[in-house]
């Protein structure tokens, strides 16, 4: 689905009135959605302050994390919230580092950030199964899959995954749980390295 038609759902416009506020005819609207005709360039950054969303969404398809921002924009200027405080999160991915993320006093755009978050995690998971076509590692995965259904509460499972994380350099040193974590690290590395892991 093309983000305009996306938009026009989330934002309960119908396309006869977009074409009025662009003073153009509905059939524009019905052959940009169709992938008939391009949305002209002109008309992107109309679209962009009329919705309040990026012009980039506008003409492309959507992925679920893309949806899922269009809709949180949405909810914002519904709802007008306020950033209550900001808790610090650790990002991975491009950019390994602490970063602080907004809390706001609207539990719906803090529910809608946290499937956001989970959204971004499934197409990162997916990614790492599909490295490989016939990915030697599938048990692993199939484990680790095992492990978040059963025991995704177990204090174990949190602080041998962080460890792992160190040991494996993923996370920096200076990320740590506390002094009871990083014990924990001591004791692990120095069985992983007396097993030549």
């Amino acid at each position: 689905m093309i983000g305009l038609e996306y938009i026009l759902s989330i934002f309960n416009m119908q396309h006869i009135d977009l074409a009025e506020k662009l003073g153009i005819k509905k059939q524009n609207i019905n052959l940009w959605i169709k992938r008939k005709q391009n949305i002209p360039k002109k008309y992107l950054p109309i679209l962009s302050d009329l919705f309040g969303i990026d012009e980039e969404y506008f003409i492309k398809e959507l992925t679920e994390v893309e949806k899922l921002e269009i809709q949180k924009e949405k909810l914002k200027q519904d709802l007008k919230p306020i950033i209550k405080n900001h808790d610090q999160q650790f990002l991975i991915g491009d950019v390994n580092d602490i970063v602080e993320v907004p809390v706001y006093d609207k539990e719906e755009i803090n529910t809608i950030e946290r499937s956001i978050e989970k959204a971004k995690l499934i197409s990162r998971f997916k990614q790492a199964i599909e490295v490989v076509e016939d990915n030697p590692k599938l048990d692993t995965f199939k484990l680790i899959i095992e492990l978040l259904e059963k025991s995704q509460h177990e204090a174990i499972l949190h602080k041998t995954i962080e460890a792992l994380a160190h040991y494996l350099e993923v996370l920096p040193d200076w990320v740590s749980t506390g002094p009871e974590q990083d014990e924990f690290e001591s004791e692990l590395f120095e069985v992983l390295d007396d097993n030549n892991f």
